[in-house]
């Protein structure tokens, strides 16, 4: 059974998370805005009795106190548009996990395979407002449409239906896993249509270098013991792409470049990081000498100099894979992940302080 428990909160209770999204619409937006409001909503599909899933409402899912609740009922009264965002099918659901817990806890037995609790937030917003300036506070403000859904609602269609359907983001797809297999037998022109096509990112001379791998008679004969056949899968490929991958390998730092000035002087680098990132350190450090402060250098997961002579600072810069224009999951953040795991894992492990606010 599938149904939805809204909480919000009580008239006069001050809503300061509407009002911060007020501000933010006018500031960013700005449009104008007389007022918001917000709901909590907590999609239930479990088998619950109807008291179980009275008690969960008016127990972890609201404050007693502060807050009312309603079952398969719009909380939602005074309002010129409604928009309700929640996560997509498949979409890590943080406070609905923890809701399932909670629910868990408060009947005393587990929910069965494809139950769930989902979470969403509605917006009851207040103005002279267009739907299409609403369709602009969804998607530039409420909205993470890479991770999000979104529905928005005038008042006439919020009243006319009831509020918003009870609506459950489960993923629907049938999963059907297929290995391919990758002809290399072919012309430079088709090993970079495969290496495009495949979204690897190899060049001629990286598809060349995998096509004699795989020609090699050793290669071939422990792939025939191993019950593999000649031609690679595209599985194969995509670990090979990853691997040697730039975040992976580093191959800019790590090659060999052909430097030639403005005076027409060529000069040949041997790996930009070990000829002036690793040697620059070196010769700092030499001269140094006894007053070289630095206790791990390009050894462990994170730098370490001596602070005092009871503390040691740790240090660790990450300088990319950050996404800024795609989010893959819930809470992908690989920077900010880095930064603070790379510092735990050095040594025995550093205490960590504090970010700094740049990459």
């Amino acid at each position: 059974m599938v149904c939805r428990i809204e909480a919000a909160l009580k008239p006069g209770v001050r809503d300061a998370r509407g009002e911060r999204i007020k501000r933010e619409i006018e500031h960013f937006l700005h449009l104008p805005v007389e007022q918001v409001r917000t709901v909590d909503v907590y999609t239930v599909d479990a088998d619950l009795t109807p008291d179980e899933l009275a008690q969960a409402a008016a127990g972890p899912f609201s404050d007693p106190v502060i807050q009312v609740w309603s079952i398969d009922s719009p909380l939602g009264t005074e309002l010129d548009f409604a928009v309700e965002v929640g996560f997509r099918p498949g979409v890590t659901d943080n406070v609905g996990r923890t809701a399932r817990e909670a629910v868990e806890y408060l009947t005393g037995r587990s929910f069965s395979a494809g139950e769930g609790v989902y979470y969403a937030v509605q917006y009851l917003i207040s103005g002279d407002l267009s739907m299409e300036q609403v369709e602009k506070i969804a998607t530039g403000l409420l909205c993470n449409t890479l991770i999000q859904r979104y529905t928005v609602l005038s008042s006439a269609d919020f009243s006319s239906r009831g509020g918003f359907p009870a609506y459950v983001p489960k993923v629907q797809v049938e999963v059907k896993v297929e290995v391919k297999e990758i002809d290399l037998e072919v012309s430079d022109e088709e090993l970079m249509r495969i290496s495009k096509d495949g979204v690897l990112a190899l060049t001629l001379d990286e598809m060349q270098i995998i096509q004699a791998h795989y020609r090699n008679p050793q290669v071939l004969a422990e792939r025939q013991k191993m019950g593999l056949g000649t031609k690679p899968t595209d599985v194969e490929l995509e670990c090979l792409a990853q691997t040697w991958s730039e975040h992976c390998k580093h191959k800019i730092f790590a090659g060999t470049v052909q430097y030639e000035d403005e005076n027409g002087n060529r000069q040949e680098i041997r790996s930009l990081f070990k000829s002036f990132i690793q040697r620059t350190t070196k010769d700092v450090r030499e001269k140094l000498g006894d007053k070289d402060f630095c206790l791990s250098v390009f050894k462990d997961n994170a730098g370490v100099i001596k602070f005092n002579d009871q503390h040691s600072l740790v240090f660790k810069v990450e300088t990319h894979n950050s996404p800024s224009a795609l989010d893959p999951y819930g809470g992908a953040l690989t920077g900010i992940v880095g930064v603070n795991r790379d510092p735990f894992g050095t040594g025995q492990g550093s205490k960590l302080i504090f970010n700094t606010d740049v990459f």
